[in-house]
């Protein structure tokens, strides 16, 4: 007896999950040996995860290996949201099998990984099995570019289309634009690149001064900009300008959109920077707010050099406005106007197509060209003033698709942070950790600020938290649109 109609409709995505499972579940077994060559005492985790997770993705594409149809638009939409909904899942086995914490916990930190936040429940990082937080970096690179794209490099050759899933993850400008002729091609550039660029940082911190471990692993969380460190006092345990003025040069440049890199790559030349529209304005908002706050923590008194000064602004202004979530010293006890500029930034900074979070900087320059043409058309009613991005101007679809995000993306804000404090959280330490969470940029205020962490919420705001996580991560709509009853209409 065959499955009734509604279920079947399903089986092409649960044939492309059971195959992405099965990839992620092999990844598995780069902490698994390096736990046994290490002899941490974690590896019965990683070889329990692994067959678990192999054994699950097996049995979806077992039962549905002969549903081999392209996917849809919607299909696409909703193998996204399982991607990111699911695969903390399994991920967060390891954390569950050998720390013993809650499922809550434990798929907190899991999502947290994989969307690239960095924010963390877990206490004592220096003495965890090494091969722990080296699973904890390798989510947070591994969900840096999106494990869609890999998808989409990958499942062409087991005969799986991948396209609509690349334009349901993808941010920003990305989505109507290809840098080659095959999608398939596409990924493998963004991949190869990123991949590239990570090595660069690993040599980097080495030089610096870190070991090959911490390089290998922060290079993972720099390039991912997720913040995750295997101490818990995160680069201020060592104490070293030249290791965080390399995080600062990566965290910058994974806060760029990776089509320009691979478009500077591919055709050896700059031109692709001074093109891109975001560039100048991101390095021009995040270094102008680095000499900002530097100034106004040396004119405060909070350092008596200004040196000092300008070395502690430039690594956690950059940090948090690429919403990354390093620190190098605890800022949540500096004057309130920087923290709050800080998250401020990290709303907005990053460019589309980079490892940030937030609403991205192509965004925020339309609508505020928005408004300002808003200001225009109030004097001169019949003047004719487009939005222009790039010399270009931007369609009315556009326009109208970026001040809905802008509005659902306050929304959310509010309403979680609403929740939050329902709950018993203090305003500041709520409203910094929906901020935070929803930007994927990893520590708040107060509460949850740099020195602490989000061990110290209720499992029903920690769930709030890593609900917003999720939102920020697919971008709100790609989530929301899954949420419609118009979307389950046959």
């Amino acid at each position: 007896m065959s499955p009734p109609a509604a279920v079947m409709r399903f089986y092409p995505l649960l044939r492309v999950f059971g195959v992405l499972l099965m990839g992620f579940a092999l990844t598995l077994l780069v902490p698994l040996l390096f736990s046994w060559w290490w002899r941490d005492g974690a590896t019965t985790a990683y070889d329990e995860a692994f067959l678990l997770s192999l054994g699950a993705g097996f049995i979806l594409w077992w039962v549905a290996r002969h549903e081999k149809h392209e996917l849809k638009v919607r299909d696409g939409f909703l193998m996204v949201v399982m991607v990111w909904t699911l695969l903390p899942a399994f991920a967060c086995l390891p954390l569950i099998l050998h720390l013993n914490i809650s499922f809550t916990d434990a798929y907190f930190e899991a999502v947290s990984g994989l969307t690239t936040t960095g924010a963390t429940v877990l206490a004592n990082l220096d003495t965890l099995p090494p091969s722990i937080n080296l699973w904890r970096g390798m989510m947070v690179w591994l969900g840096g570019m999106g494990l869609i794209v890999l998808a989409v490099a990958v499942l062409p050759l087991l005969g799986i289309g991948g396209r609509q899933m690349f334009k349901a993850e993808t941010p920003g400008p990305m989505k109507d634009s290809q840098l080659t002729p095959r999608m398939t091609q596409t990924a493998k550039g963004l991949w190869a690149v990123y991949a590239a660029i990570t090595l660069a940082c690993a040599l980097g911190y080495k030089l610096a001064g870190m070991d090959w471990f911490d390089a290998v692993m922060h290079a993972f969380t720099t390039m991912g900009l997720g913040g995750f460190s295997s101490h818990d006092s995160s680069f201020e345990f060592w104490n070293s300008p030249a290791i965080e003025m390399v995080a600062i040069i990566f965290m910058l440049i994974a806060g760029m959109n990776f089509a320009t890199h691979f478009l500077a790559v591919h055709r050896q030349s700059f031109a692709p920077y001074r093109r891109d529209p975001e560039v100048g304005w991101f390095l021009l908002v995040t270094l102008g707010s680095v000499l900002g706050i530097a100034l106004y923590l040396w004119q405060l008194g909070v350092y008596p050099e200004f040196a000092t000064a300008l070395r502690y602004a430039a690594f956690n202004v950059v940090s948090i406005a690429t919403t990354t979530g390093y620190a190098n010293t605890d800022y949540n006890l500096w004057p309130i106007f920087a923290p709050l500029w800080m998250l401020l930034l990290s709303c907005f900074a990053t460019s589309a197509g980079s490892t940030g979070g937030g609403l991205k900087m192509i965004r925020a320059m339309i609508l505020y060209k928005q408004v300002y043409r808003e200001l225009i058309r109030a004097m001169h009613p019949s003047a004719v003033w487009p939005v222009r991005i790039g010399g270009r101007p931007v369609p009315g679809n556009i326009l109208s698709a970026v001040m809905a995000f802008g509005f659902i993306y306050m929304s959310s804000i509010s309403l979680l942070t609403l929740l939050m404090t329902f709950s018993g959280l203090e305003i500041v330490s709520a409203f910094s950790a929906v901020v935070a969470s929803i930007n994927n940029t990893g520590p708040g205020l107060n509460q949850v600020g740099p020195a602490t962490t989000f061990e110290v919420l209720t499992d029903f705001q920690t769930w709030i938290c890593t609900f917003a996580m999720l939102l920020g991560r697919l971008e709100i709509f790609t989530f929301l649109v899954v949420l419609t009853p118009a979307f389950w209409r046959a």
